[in-house]
């Protein structure tokens, strides 16, 4: 391989082999100083055990890797961090009851002279970085206190310090709002242009178009293409990393919508919504549309029953209901996927089956006893109808990928003969395989008479999958817009409250 002068890292022939599995197979990939790299694909494509390698956590099977033209052996995270490398990962690891300044001092806590800790010393080093990189967030703040966003500032300006040539972002923008988004983006091209090789791992495909320089496609354990960006389109990657194009991704069969399953009248909560008015027929994919804060989130937790709300009225089937509670809700047939579903949708350390389970477990018990037989039952039925990539019922949820995670919720609905599902950003985090697979679920679900309502950030996903879509700004409905009238103008118009 002919070696680049601006090269800073080099993986030649990377395998990996885990006992009944080739994760990777002869991989090769190059990362320049100075450029933002994206590594893309779908879950098990091999982009997490590829920097794993790379960051000392696996140990590679056969191959080489070269930094800066010098062949290393990476025996560990330790050994990584001494060739410049570090990660700033998707779930936040920092020392949270510590301040900033002591987690940007951890294992190298500077001494006065006579011995003592120089808290002035870490605490004007700490500021002067954070300030430096324009993140406000003063350095004597314990870390539990900042927001999630602040906190993986944090550690970008931590790596920043401890002078990293190589970071890794995996999927850095999962926790953050859009105004933060741009925050990060600003911090990594300060980076780049500061020479810094920055790898960056993401789902969101406007993501890899706005900031990086040249993307890496890995599929099945094997690097497919690199390609410099500007020379490719979103329907060229996706169709690289899953053999379907963007149009066919998002193009879902729209059913002959029947008899109103849920009407939404003058619905208000004070500081959050107000004069809500909307219906939904069966067999109808409902969106929701709104910039983060504008409401939309806490209208569907009002109709199920999760919040309270001051006055409206709510109604199934032609009927006037009550809802206090999402107890009450899911009797009545609301079935609510949580944007947050690994803290409001599952139970992480319990099994499929028990998740598959949870919201019916009254439907086959009796006496306090459960029928086993019953339980398993539903709980394979449901992993085989939605091909939930799982070894067993008894495999821990937290082991499950996001997108298998999300079956699980809608399979715990199903399970509760649910027949309006709300989907609350149903994708975020998942990749576009198993969004495609998401998709194929919500087509079936409206092939069978139920209704759907979806809140997303994304506009073509919204755009693509919703029969009409309510859009929402600060707390007001400011339309409803029929699928022959989409645009992304007139919607983001309407969410920044410009058009009425």
């Amino acid at each position: 391989m002919k070696q680049n002068f601006d090269e800073i890292i080099r993986m030649e022939n990377i395998s990996k082999e885990f006992p009944g599995v080739k994760a990777l197979t002869d991989v090769n990939l190059s990362i320049n100083a100075g450029e933002v790299h994206a590594l893309v694909g779908e879950n098990g494509a091999g982009k997490s055990t590829l920097i794993k390698i790379m960051m000392g956590v696996h140990q590679r099977s056969s191959g080489d890797i070269y930094i800066a033209g010098e062949k290393v052996d990476i025996r560990n995270p330790i050994d990584a961090a001494g060739h410049g490398l570090s990660a700033v990962y998707q779930d936040v690891t920092i020392a949270r009851h510590l301040t900033v300044a002591e987690n940007f001092f951890l294992g190298r806590i500077p001494l006065t002279k006579l011995g003592f800790v120089d808290w002035k010393a870490m605490t004007s080093q700490t500021q002067a970085v954070l300030d430096e990189l324009n993140i406000i967030v003063d350095a004597k703040s314990v870390v539990k206190q900042l927001s999630a966003a602040q906190q993986e500032m944090v550690i970008i300006a931590k790596k920043y310090f401890e002078h990293s040539k190589i970071i890794i972002f995996d999927e850095p923008t999962a926790l953050l709002a859009n105004e933060e988004v741009e925050e990060l983006f600003t911090i990594i091209r300060r980076l780049k242009n500061e020479g810094v090789a920055c790898i960056y791992i993401s789902h969101r495909m406007e993501e890899i178009f706005e900031l990086c320089d040249r993307v890496s496609v890995m599929k099945d354990g094997r690097l497919i293409d690199t390609m410099i960006v500007s020379d490719s389109n979103e329907d060229d990657l996706i169709s690289k990393m899953v053999g379907r194009t963007i149009e066919d991704m998002y193009s879902i069969k729209h059913c002959k919508q029947c008899d109103e399953a849920l009407r939404v009248e003058n619905l208000t909560s004070s500081g959050a919504f107000e004069n809500i008015n909307f219906s939904i027929h069966k067999g109808e994919v409902f969106g929701i549309f709104g910039l983060v804060g504008s409401g939309r989130t806490e209208i569907v937790r009002a109709i199920y029953g999760a919040d309270s709300f001051e006055s409206g009225e709510i109604y199934l089937d032609n009927k006037k209901v009550s809802i206090g509670n999402p107890a009450v809700a899911i009797s009545k047939g609301i079935g609510l996927l949580p944007e947050d579903r690994k803290n409001e949708g599952l139970t992480l350390d319990t099994t499929v089956e028990n998740n598959i389970n949870m919201a019916s477990y009254k439907d086959i018990s009796k006496l306090g006893f459960i029928n086993l037989k019953k339980e398993k039952e539903r709980s394979l039925k449901q992993i085989d109808d939605m091909r939930i990539k799982t070894p067993s019922g008894k495999q821990k949820v937290i082991n499950l990928s996001g997108g298998n995670q999300q079956k699980v919720v809608i399979g715990k609905w199903l399970c509760c003969n649910s027949n309006i599902f709300i989907f609350d950003e149903p994708t975020v985090g998942i990749d576009v395989g198993a969004k495609s697979e998401i998709y194929r679920l919500l087509e079936q679900l409206l092939a069978e008479g139920n209704a759907v309502i979806m809140i997303s950030s994304y506009l073509p996903e919204i755009i693509g999958i919703a029969d009409r879509i309510m859009v929402i700004h600060e707390g007001k409905q400011t339309g409803i817009v029929e699928r022959g009238d989409y645009s992304e103008e007139k919607l983001l118009k309407l969410a920044s409250g410009l058009l009425k």
